[in-house]
């Protein structure tokens, strides 16, 4: 009985500590969605997207409220988003995804992780190439007919309409638009009285590098630590 209260508790401290994270991350983007536009998701929708994922990931509205109240005082810091490229062991490419409102120590801490995990941290360009920047919709799939939808959306870009999960292992359904069509696809679901449980921009493999064992372990080691940086928003890999 006391293992399984262990496992449990164990358990608990995970999907807390992923929820802490992707309400940071939220709280980010928000400050960089109204600075950028404004605190008016109405005429903002870079923040609508934002309180769209922040829906999808059951932050509190209170919590939302005050990240636009904190990103519209003048004492707030600004994030700046920036990307770094490497590769982990074993060949397999690293994407990095941050908003730091220190770069100098934002790319101290990224070098650090790739140093720690034998990965090795590579210039703008190196490794961006092999993926896809796209932008990626969930939805809840209830009461959607999915061939009509993916009919309906062709005109607002859409390149691919399939089944997926979310984190916790609900289904969903997920669509995938090239990153200059995001806008698009955004006002199209919009138009549709749909609204997208997330709205995310990912960049997608190209190709996938396949390890096994303890090179696997490897790479999910210095992905495991890079997601634990306080300034990395997201982190995206070739790993099959």
């Amino acid at each position: 009985m006391g293992r399984i209260f262990e496992v449990r508790k164990a358990s608990m401290f995970a999907r807390y500590d992923r929820m802490a994270k992707q309400f940071s991350r939220i709280g980010k983007d928000i400050n960089i969605a109204v600075k950028a536009g404004g605190p008016d998701p109405d005429n903002n929708p870079a923040l609508r997207r934002c309180i769209q994922n922040a829906k999808g990931v059951n932050m509190p509205k209170d919590k939302v409220e005050s990240a636009i109240k904190r990103a519209m005082g003048k004492d707030t810091s600004d994030y700046e988003e920036l990307l770094y490229e490497g590769y982990a062991p074993h060949g397999v490419a690293i994407l990095i995804e941050t908003a730091t409102d220190n770069p100098v120590r934002t790319v101290a801490k990224v070098r650090a992780v790739f140093n720690k995990c034998n990965g090795s941290l590579g210039t703008s360009g190196s490794v961006s190439f092999q993926f896809k920047k796209m932008g990626v919709f969930k939805l809840d799939p209830s009461g959607i007919d999915q061939e009509e939808l993916e009919f309906e959306l062709i005109d607002y870009g859409l390149e691919e309409l399939g089944e997926g999960t979310d984190d916790d292992g609900h289904d969903r359904l997920v669509i995938r638009v090239p990153f200059v069509e995001f806008g698009n696809m955004q006002k199209g679901l919009e138009n549709k009285g749909l609204e997208p449980l997330s709205a995310e921009t990912e960049w997608i493999p190209l190709n996938l590098v396949e390890v096994s064992g303890s090179d696997e372990e490897d790479v999910l080691k210095l992905i495991a630590k890079m997601e634990e940086e306080e300034d990395v928003q997201t982190v995206f890999h070739n790993l099959a």
